[in-house]
């Protein structure tokens, strides 16, 4: 079992990643009174006997069960799941188990960071997007005006992957994951985002046997990224890559109905789009747009969504500055800049993107 180690400010602590990674649990949670496992009701059915069998039997279990996606990073969700860790007498030496994909994790995050001002948690992911948003310490439910607007960075004891639990994803959960993935390359090197290409050529490969490698390289390009800037005042905005529009598009349409990498994947278009224009980049798009169909991605922005209703939730963006959008752009390809960007390109290159002209 691989282990990668997350080196923080305020905290050290491991990634374990392997097939049949789980298989190590019981070991690592045997000193806590009490386990909380917060899971979702796609994951439930399929995975959490296997979980609860490596459970030591020291510890008491309890378990929530919490809407899929983002429909579980609500206030009131948020608000059920303390009070169930009220009533099942959670203490400062019990931990919360997050079992699932991102927006489970996100939010038994939240939980853990808030509960008893703070008790410790750990990052069980069954997602490739997990691979992402496991590590790093971001936590957060959505508010209506925007994704992740009330949040903390809360650091959890340790991220344990296993990665048989990929094989049970749907292809659209699949691709949510795979954006993330891509973004890392993008901004990391040149062989790395040729790699994916290579190993990864088409829709079907999504599963391949190189997969579980990819994410690890993955997961160490946001790790050294987090080492350097754990709390975003610099250089961790770079892992927003494709985030503005994206998020935009996510709370534009009603969160959960588009998947955070489909919006994630447009949004990484239309920011590859301004850095051309902007910074100068030089990227074959015509290829790029190509392969990422091939993987069986719409990077077109949505018909129904107006420039101006987009550009409002932009304006939430978390690196806007005094009213002024800022987006993550590439000089090149591993070279990752933060600038902001005015109103009419914007406009301009939105609509040209909607339009779904950009093969040349």
């Amino acid at each position: 079992m691989e282990t990668i180690i997350i080196d923080t400010e305020t905290k050290q602590y491991p990634v374990y990643i392997a097939s049949g990674a789980l298989q190590e649990l019981g070991p690592l949670v045997r000193k806590y009174t009490r386990c909380m496992v917060i899971t979702d009701q796609n994951v439930r059915p399929l995975h959490l006997d296997k979980l609860l069998s490596q459970l030591p039997e020291s510890a008491e279990q309890c378990v929530l069960t919490v809407p899929a996606g983002e429909d579980a990073k609500t206030f009131e969700v948020y608000q059920e799941a303390l009070t169930f860790a009220v009533e099942h007498h959670l203490d400062r030496k019990s931990c919360i188990l997050a079992f699932g994909g991102g927006a489970v994790g996100d939010l038994a995050g939240f939980v853990a960071a808030t509960y008893m001002r703070g008790i410790a948690f750990i990052q069980i992911p069954t997602t490739i997007l997990a691979h992402d948003s496991a590590v790093g310490g971001k936590v957060a439910i959505n508010h209506p005006l925007g994704k992740n607007l009330v949040g903390a960075f809360y650091q959890p004891e340790f991220v344990l992957y296993d990665t048989d639990f990929l094989r049970t994803l749907p292809k659209k959960q699949l691709l949510s994951g795979f954006a993330e993935l891509v973004k890392h390359a993008l901004l990391s090197d040149k062989e790395f985002l040729k790699e994916l290409q290579t190993k990864i050529p088409d829709g079907g490969h999504l599963l391949s046997p190189h997969l579980p490698d990819l994410l690890k390289k993955g997961i160490k390009v946001k790790a050294d990224i987090v080492r350097k800037d754990e709390k975003e005042t610099g250089v961790r905005a770079f892992l927003n890559f494709g985030h503005t529009l994206g998020h935009a598009l996510e709370a534009h349409g009603g969160f959960g109905k588009i998947t955070h990498g489909e919006a994630v994947m447009t949004g990484i278009v239309y920011a590859l789009l301004i850095s051309r224009e902007q910074t100068g980049l030089q990227f074959d798009l015509p290829q790029f747009l190509s392969w990422i169909e091939t993987l069986g991605y719409d990077w077109k922005i949505p018909a129904g969504a107006a420039f101006d209703e987009i550009y409002a939730y932009m304006k939430r963006d978390k690196k806007t500055i005094a009213g002024n959008i800022h987006f993550v752009l590439l000089e090149s390809v591993g070279k990752p800049v933060l600038a902001e960007v005015d109103k009419d390109r914007l406009s301009r290159l939105f609509l040209l993107q909607q339009k779904g002209d950009l093969h040349t």
